[in-house]
């Protein structure tokens, strides 16, 4: 996915704190975020000529940029990877 100062509207902020993510916004924020999880959750990446084998779709979104100023640099992506289906290796899921 193709990373865009307009994907987020609204109002957004992510930020991390003493291990904890914190994610704000207004009702037009959070419904883009919502979106754009949803696009990301639905996109093809086998059918993604630009994407290599092994590689995940990801979009970065920036403070001043798609989030608030004060926000942390947030990297949104899938976790599995093209063509293996394979997470990476320092995944551990859930019991």
């Amino acid at each position: 996915m193709k990373d865009d100062k307009k994907i987020i509207k609204g109002h957004l902020e992510i930020i991390a704190v003493d291990n904890e993510v914190f994610i704000h916004g207004n009702k037009e924020g959070l419904l883009s975020l919502s979106d754009l999880l949803i696009k990301i959750g639905n996109f093809d990446q086998e059918q993604c000529k630009d994407l290599p084998i092994g590689a995940k779709d990801h979009i970065h979104l920036s403070p001043n940029i798609q989030l608030s100023q004060n926000s942390s640099f947030t990297v949104i992506g899938r976790l599995d990877a093209k063509g293996t289906g394979k997470f990476h290796q320092n995944y551990i899921p859930r019991d």
